[in-house]
């Protein structure tokens, strides 16, 4: 019986998150492909990709914009300001408010709630206020500030710890098949999100029951 649903933020309760790179890439006006070749650049300088310490509270947004400015600045010979960009990044997120809906019904009728967040330190205050996340997730486990991202199992561990569950009684969703498959090695049963009505239906039939209406 499943008695919690750990649910992603970022692509699951919020558009696709490449929307927000897409925004960035205009506001700044840089190619479609810039950022992409910068963070490669980045990852190559570093040994590690930039963006994992990023999320895991290694290092701060200000470090990583600045690594990300300079390999920009490099590949188009020019300078580019990357000023705001969690913020702008955010906005052009939108909430998924027919999930949101659905999970706070699923709450109504006894269902619990954590959320499992690769996420960045200082966007806290601008992803948080885009959906009231605390009138339903009990939890929430934030990468930036536990020190483990998705996919690994210490991060999932810690979710559960919260929970006081066995894996075999949550259910994960997640956009990233890597964050679901890995989940399911744990115990859980895992449903990778693709769009809104085909997560619902998922979880319905996981929970073995109609959906609450």
């Amino acid at each position: 019986m499943i008695e919690a649903i750990v649910s992603d933020f970022g692509g699951v309760l919020t558009t696709p998150l490449s929307t927000g790179f897409l925004r960035i890439q205009d506001d700044v006006g840089v190619p479609r492909d810039a950022f992409a070749r910068a963070m490669q650049a980045a990852t190559a300088e570093a040994g590690v990709n930039p963006l994992y310490r990023l999320e895991t509270g290694e290092i701060p947004e200000q470090a990583f914009l600045a690594a990300l400015e300079r390999h920009l600045a490099e590949l188009l010979g020019r300078e580019v300001t990357l000023h705001g960009f969690g913020e702008r990044y955010l906005a052009a997120l939108d909430p998924n408010d027919e999930l949101f809906a659905y999970y706070r019904r699923l709450h109504e009728s006894g269902v619990r709630f954590a959320m499992l967040t690769n996420n960045v330190r200082e966007w806290e205050p601008h992803w948080r206020t885009k959906l009231p996340i605390d009138d339903i997730f009990e939890t929430v486990v934030d990468s930036a500030f536990v020190g483990f991202r998705k996919p690994d199992p210490r991060i999932y561990a810690i979710a559960l710890e919260r929970l006081g569950l066995p894996a075999e009684a949550c259910a994960f969703v997640d956009d990233l098949e890597r964050n679901v498959a890995a989940a399911r090695e744990l115990g859980f049963h895992g449903v990778e999100f693709r769009d809104t009505a085909q997560a619902i239906a998922e979880l319905d039939a996981l929970l073995g029951r109609a959906a609450p209406r």
